[in-house]
């Protein structure tokens, strides 16, 4: 073929690339449609099946779409009612508050009524003043009573409904990205069948896995993989970020991500997330409110100290103030650095059940850690609070080539 001609056919393949779905499957029907009167015979029979083909996906694709559509209405509404009985609860809560605090007042001028009848009563007492004495320690008991029962029944209640409404809205969410992954797979059939799957929820706090789509798939040892972070149609490598699984950090939030799989054969596969990364609820505000108090304290265990294994857990504290980062165990200090240029900071980039709790340290140019926290909320934080504090200190704090 000369070079006019690849000329011409890398530039038909750069314009359908850029075709939405609805305009590719228009596109390929008019493509049929003037191959059906150029054909005849068996050809002819075979471009009036594609024609029919074709017409099948555009329907099964209009009814996913339509059926996410109605999934995400039902998520937001979901989301709508969580919101609802957050706030209800608050106000429970609030109510409650101050119906103890005003019950407790009341407490403290009853104390205060019984404490000065006692002073001027420091004689023998009538019967009947006798009598009006334990009447007012009886109410002092019963409302010290009431300052320990503070309806707690009613926020359980409260409680128990927050947590089924959080979890119906966790799985209304996986069922639309596994119909949007359904209607990605029916338009993209012609391309053949993947390999892979994405699984894991796509939100901050959680692990992405690559999968095997069935049992003819190629073992994941012998493929190699990068993820990337999405900036339109930009992919931003995220170094190190090399292995079947891997755990979103706070600045994916709101990115799509990427996965290349280049396979034993030689052929290159890529998995995306159906959407952005999702935030973590309420995380953002704690990190503020951790911002105002100055600093934090996290219990870390190190993992990795220079890129070697400890193989002894060691248990230490990372404090994370507003100029500097420190790790220390007692009286001893591991690391002490201030924010500088030198210094990186980034979410696990490795695989392993403990990754979405894991955070990357590079102290300084010759000292790094990998370093494990008690949950993925606490390690998310850290990461936030180090990076805002460091911004206040003019530095970009991120992880390699970020």
């Amino acid at each position: 073929m000369s070079d006019s001609g690849c000329g011409y056919v890398q530039q038909k393949a750069k314009e359908v690339a850029l075709l939405d779905k609805p305009a590719l499957l228009k596109k390929l029907r008019g493509l049929l449609g003037d191959l059906l009167g150029r054909v005849a015979g068996r050809n002819k029979d075979d471009v009036t099946e594609a024609l029919i083909t074709v017409d099948a996906v555009e329907a099964q694709w209009t009814q996913r779409e339509t059926e996410a559509m109605q999934e995400r209405g039902e998520s937001r509404k979901l989301a709508a009612l969580f919101q609802k009985a957050s706030e209800d609860a608050k106000s429970i809560i609030e109510k409650e508050r101050q119906e103890a605090q005003a019950e407790i007042e009341a407490a403290r001028a009853t104390a205060l009524r019984c404490q000065q009848a006692l002073e001027e009563q420091t004689h023998a007492l009538s019967h009947a003043e006798q009598e009006e004495l334990v009447e007012l320690r009886q109410e002092i008991k019963e409302a010290r009573r009431i300052t320990m029962l503070h309806a707690p029944s009613k926020v359980m209640d409260m409680e128990y409904e927050i947590a089924g409404l959080r979890q119906q809205l966790t799985e209304k969410a996986l069922e639309v990205v596994a119909l949007r992954k359904k209607v990605d797979a029916l338009v993209s059939n012609s391309e053949g069948p993947s390999h892979f799957e994405l699984q894991g929820e796509e939100r901050l706090g959680s692990s992405l896995v690559i999968v095997p789509a069935d049992s003819l798939s190629p073992e994941l040892g012998k493929c190699k993989f990068q993820w990337h972070r999405m900036h339109g149609i930009k992919a931003e490598t995220i170094i190190g970020a090399t292995r079947p699984q891997y755990a979103p950090e706070p600045l994916d939030v709101g990115k799509k991500l990427k996965v290349d799989i280049d396979l034993p054969d030689g052929s290159r596969e890529s998995l995306a997330t159906s959407g952005p990364i999702d935030g973590a609820a309420g995380l953002g505000q704690c990190v503020e409110a951790l911002v105002r108090k100055g600093g934090a304290e996290f219990n870390v265990r190190i993992f990795q100290e220079n890129g070697e294994h400890v193989v002894k857990a060691t248990f230490q504290v990372l404090v994370i103030d507003k100029s500097r980062m420190k790790l220390f165990k007692g009286r001893h200090n591991r690391a002490k650095e201030e924010y500088s240029s030198s210094m990186q900071l980034c979410g696990a980039r490795g695989g392993g059940d403990a990754a979405a709790r894991s955070l990357y340290w590079v102290a300084n140019k010759s000292l790094t850690f990998m370093l494990v926290l008690d949950s993925e909320r606490e390690r998310n934080a850290a990461i936030m609070l180090a990076r805002r504090f460091a911004y206040d200190c003019n530095v970009i704090l991120g992880g390699p080539d970020d």
